[in-house]
């Protein structure tokens, strides 16, 4: 009687936990965002990620607008950076990092990066290319796991979580958005660009891309799991992420570039930040005037020198 009394009190304090704190239950062993098809489909391709003009060629000139849209956004939140080396001190996870194609220019900025990817010839490849950099060698750690292995061994350890074109591939996306909480530290960020889910996505994204001009091999995504910005802010928020900025990007197969847009009806970037206390001052100028003004009166006791501040 007395262990089915401890049973009965465990449960009831978990269910209270969870109703306080939605964002911070853990994963559980028995659910996973891997889909194993994909892994499969990825893993015929792992040999071609470094062929800039190959089928991963989207993906290199991509680097031209988000590696630009990842620093900026996690520049407003230091005091100062080195030149050269603005993300250096910052630790960054890469979720689903492929070849190593955006983990590396993540790397060259300074910061610390870990890049993961369940393919294991993925990972190879990753690690074979960045050996040619001793700076990188360095700056970089591959590792051939799932982002629920990472979740086991730590929580809140990230600066930065980076899911590029990676939600659209797994298998459960509400899973995937909380293990990305779980990681990062209070005031994080995490950076996500995936697919829109229309009717446009389905014609030029699928039938188009894959179907007809051979941009994309054939079977790489399935519309089903592409998200709309509407859903995945809403799964965001629901742990714990406040929506920073969402940004349309259109690529011309023609020219091979990137382009930002206010349309984002086919591809489309997303800033999020981890609800916390953020772990860097932020500099007067990401300040509102009016939080501004406030800080500075505290910071002074003399009532002269608050009015002067204010002007």
């Amino acid at each position: 009687m007395w262990f089915k009394s401890y049973r009965m009190t465990f449960a009831c304090l978990n269910r209270i936990k969870i109703y306080r704190y939605p964002w911070t239950r853990l994963y559980s062993t028995s659910r996973t965002t891997v889909d194993s098809s994909e892994v499969k489909t990825f893993l015929a391709l792992a040999h071609r990620w470094w062929d800039e003009q190959g089928i991963y060629a989207p993906l290199h000139s991509m680097n031209d607008l988000r590696v630009p849209f990842i620093r900026d956004n996690l520049l407003k939140t230091v005091a100062d950076h080195q030149p050269g080396k603005p993300l250096s001190g910052m630790k960054i996870l890469d979720v689903g990092c492929g070849g190593g194609l955006l983990t590396e220019p993540l790397g060259r900025l300074g910061a610390s990066v870990t890049g993961i990817d369940p393919v294991d010839e993925n990972i190879k490849t990753a690690q074979q290319h960045k050996s040619f950099d001793p700076i990188l060698d360095k700056r970089i750690e591959y590792r051939a796991c799932s982002l629920e292995e990472i979740v086991e061994e730590t929580t809140e350890a990230f600066d930065a979580v980076v899911a590029s074109e990676v939600v659209e591939h797994v298998i459960d996306l509400e899973t995937f958005i909380q293990c990305c909480c779980q990681v990062l530290k209070p005031g994080g960020s995490l950076f996500i660009t995936t697919i829109n889910k229309t009717q446009l996505s389905y014609a030029l994204g699928i039938v188009f891309a894959e179907q007809i001009a051979g941009i994309v091999p054939k079977g790489t995504h399935t519309w089903e799991k592409f998200v709309s910005p509407e859903k995945l802010e809403s799964i965001l928020e629901s742990n714990g992420l406040s929506v920073q900025s969402v940004a349309g990007m259109l690529y011309n197969p023609f020219s091979g570039y990137w382009h930002w847009s206010e349309n984002t009806s086919l591809n489309y970037a997303a800033h999020a930040v981890k609800s916390g206390v953020q772990d860097h001052p932020v500099p007067d100028e990401f300040v509102f005037k009016g939080e501004t003004e406030e800080l500075r009166g505290q910071d002074s006791t003399n009532a002269g020198a608050q009015e002067e501040l204010k002007k």
